[in-house]
């Protein structure tokens, strides 16, 4: 049954050809009624003389960013607090830290309505194997020390709207009064949160010794890797402070990335991938200024995937580009 519907679907990328978009975003059709796409691959397929009882088709629409881009535009966005901001004159650095849950919302609302998609590290590490693409607009959500507001207000504005992000974690913070839990960054990580390492105890890496650094990197890495059950090859360096021995130390420490702090350079490679910056999100942006600070996205393609439904199991979708390019 699953080789007979693999080659189904091998020949219905062929005879469907017809009946894919074009560049002009419309589906091709003769004048006049037509059946359906799907009862048009149907038949063809039976001619062909391939069963198709019980198979259904879907045509869907993606638009991504071809693998093969040496650099890529992605803003990586950096939150710490999501909660009302305390009063500037009692917290002057916390005030600094914090967004509210309603402009953090309202953020959301404006990624999504306009087409951005938030994206992890692990698929960023996909896109530059090649081996899968990117979706259009992508965009890093990163949110850092595990306030407890990440578990309470964050997380479910960010499950709300289907986000993906990424949370670096001061390991010795876990489970501190104000502070999520252990059973709190599982829940996360397993829902659309990759947890990834921001240190033992916050240390200025830029000043400490190798010892002390290494300490800092393996330490975190190992807890964080027991308490989630699976690698952790993401880091941030605290208060966004490093040094070139640092950078190296963290490659040595096995992790695969590592972000700084403030900064506006939205480009990004797989060669300066210990030092990518990130864009501040302080709290108290217009939305003028938060959809500013996000630049022009990169130029994506529009595809066509014809998914193949069987009550055995459900196919993986076969597509052919457009041949598009949209600014």
């Amino acid at each position: 049954m699953r080789s007979s519907v693999g080659a189904a679907a091998v020949l219905l990328t062929v005879v469907a050809t017809g009946y894919i978009l074009h560049a002009d975003d419309t589906i091709a059709a003769p004048i006049g009624p037509q059946p359906s796409l799907s009862h048009v691959v149907g038949a063809q397929l039976m001619a062909s003389g391939m069963a198709i009882q019980g198979h259904e088709f879907f045509v869907s629409r993606l638009e991504i960013v071809p693998v093969g881009r040496r650099n890529i535009t992605l803003p990586i966005l950096m939150y710490h607090y999501v909660r009302n901001p305390p009063s500037l004159l009692s917290d002057w650095a916390g005030y600094k830290l914090s967004v509210s849950p309603a402009d953090f919302a309202a953020q959301m609302d404006w990624l999504s309505l306009r087409g951005f998609h938030p994206v992890d590290f692990n698929d960023v590490r996909a896109y530059f194997a090649g081996k899968e693409p990117l979706p259009a607009r992508p965009v890093v959500i990163t949110l850092d020390d595990g306030y407890i507001d990440l578990y309470t207000t964050a997380f479910p504005i960010l499950a709300a709207h289907g986000f993906k992000a990424v949370a670096y974690i001061v390991s010795s913070f876990v489970g501190q009064p104000r502070y999520v839990t252990a059973s709190q960054l599982v829940q996360m990580d397993r829902n659309g949160i990759e947890i990834a390492s921001h240190t033992v105890d916050h240390a200025d890496l830029a000043r400490s010794s190798s010892a002390l650094t290494m300490r800092e990197l393996v330490d975190s890495k190992r807890w964080l890797e027991h308490t989630l059950g699976r690698p952790v090859l993401d880091f941030a360096y605290p208060s966004g402070k490093f040094s070139a021995r640092a950078v190296a130390e963290v490659s040595q420490a096995g992790y695969d990335t590592a972000v700084t702090t403030d900064g506006t350079l939205l480009d990004h490679s797989l060669a300066d991938r210990f030092v990518w910056t990130r864009v501040r999100v302080g709290g108290g942006e217009t939305l003028s200024e938060f959809s500013l600070n996000l630049g022009q996205p990169m130029p994506y393609m529009t595809i066509t995937a014809i998914h193949i439904n069987t009550a055995a199991a459900a196919q993986p979708p076969h597509a052919r580009p457009t041949l598009q390019l949209l600014k």
